[in-house]
């Protein structure tokens, strides 16, 4: 196995800061699906790609994709990658670090042949950005880029299948670019986008599972009237009955949290109307994104917050309607490829910490279909979507490390190389 050097790590930083420049912003960073800087991401990654034997190819759902072969024509294959798109403002390395991290570990080989392929998948998106639908990429790997998705549209009026069209891919190719039945596991190396393993002082985690989550939007409906000729008992201020059910969020998540260990809820959007400084507020418009590892303790929460705006609602003679946006079930990774990164972890010299992911990322689409696992990697500050994000290189070096030593032990795994994709 190669000794993974410091240069390594300087290699896979620099190609982060690299497609970092890639970008339809002149100041930072932006890349959503199948924009016009996603061409300079594809060519410049399957340079790298071509540099140690694999070609590349544009599936029909803007993926792009580079198998290096195994020991035999017929070896199934392990897939590695994560997406290419960004956020707005994005920082360099969230999903971009797991391609250039796929990318150094093919480097690692040196030429070596394993008793499986390694197909490299850079994923054309996640984030939702463009068209309020994430995982369009990963979708299409599991056989879920339906018609209804390719309809969707973009504030320019541009649908899904018209993008994928301009961008030059033929849409009725979109069912070839699900994965075949010799895959083996899927594999993504990612920042943490969170504080936790910074705070435990671990460079690594093992992630075990995904949270779930729910999505909801709450409409507060009052009266709107002057704010200087209506007293305050005969006000029926929709943002006063937001604010109180707002507090009354944080609080219970709290609670919560305490008990069952990682429950968190956020209200990340308010709109007010009328909105002017002289009126008391008509409407109040908010969302909750509750999630948790567990769906029981998830939907429990949900149930509890309904019911403690309802109340608020009631008590101030409000109106209150409330609708579910998303209800994402938690993911499991797989147990046994969880097992073998936590003891690679342990082998390289790094802490077997296992963790929960409170982001949703490609791992949990391509799960319904293959098994898959993640590995975090420290994030500074915890510091995610935005310009300041961040990675040691020191992580990096324990990372790839960690990779090679994985592997070593799938390439000698019974086991694992006797593996089927689900139906």
């Amino acid at each position: 196995m190669l000794t993974t050097s410091v240069n390594a790590a300087e290699k896979v930083l620099a190609r982060c800061q690299t497609l970092a420049r890639f970008s339809e912003d002149r100041e930072g960073t932006r890349r959503t699906f199948l924009s016009p800087p996603m061409h300079d991401c594809h060519r410049e990654v399957s340079q790298w790609l071509a540099e140690v034997g694999v070609s590349t190819r544009v599936d029909a759902a803007g993926n792009l994709r580079g198998i290096y072969p195994g020991a035999t024509p017929d070896a199934p294959r392990l897939l590695m990658g994560s997406h290419l798109d960004t956020v707005p403002n994005a920082g360099a390395y969230d999903g971009i670090l797991g391609v250039t991290l796929a990318v150094a570990l093919l480097e690692g080989l040196e030429g070596r042949r394993l008793p499986f392929a390694i197909e490299v998948v850079g994923l054309s998106e996640e984030e939702g950005v463009r068209f309020g639908r994430p995982f369009i990429g990963s979708r299409a790997l599991v056989g879920r880029l339906d018609d209804e998705l390719l309809d969707c549209r973009d504030a320019q009026g541009i649908s899904v299948r018209r993008a994928l069209e301009d961008f030059g891919l033929p849409v009725n190719e979109i069912p070839q670019a699900r994965l075949d039945a010799d895959v083996l596991s899927y594999l993504e190396f990612h920042i943490e986008q969170g504080p936790v393993l910074e705070d435990l002082g671990f460079a690594l985690g093992a992630v075990e599972a995904i949270a779930g989550q729910s999505r909801l939007e709450f409409t507060f409906a009052g009266r709107a009237n002057h704010a200087g000729t209506t007293p305050m008992h005969l006000r029926h201020d929709a943002l006063a009955g937001a604010a109180e059910w707002i507090v009354a969020v944080e609080k219970a998540a709290e609670v919560a949290a305490g008990a069952s260990k990682g429950l968190v809820a956020t209200v990340g959007v308010l709109d007010v109307k009328p909105g002017a400084v002289n009126c008391i507020p008509g409407q109040a418009r908010l969302s909750l994104d509750v999630r948790h590892a567990s769906d029981e303790v998830r939907e429990n929460a949900v149930k509890d917050l309904v019911q403690r705006a309802q109340e608020i609602a009631q008590r101030r003679e409000l109106r209150l309607s409330s609708k579910m946006l998303l209800d994402q079930r938690a993911v499991a990774m797989d147990t046994f490829f969880v097992a073998q990164i936590a003891e690679a972890m342990r082998k390289v010299g790094c802490a077997p910490h296992r963790m929960v992911s409170g982001a949703g990322h490609d791992a949990m689409i391509l799960a319904e279909q293959v098994p898959a696992a993640m590995i975090f990697l420290r994030t500074p500050g915890g510091v995610s979507h935005d310009p300041s994000e961040t990675v040691r290189a020191g992580d990096i070096t324990k990372a790839i490390a960690c990779g090679m030593q994985l592997l070593e032990q799938l390439a000698g795994s019974r086991e694992f190389l006797t593996r089927t994709r689900r139906a």
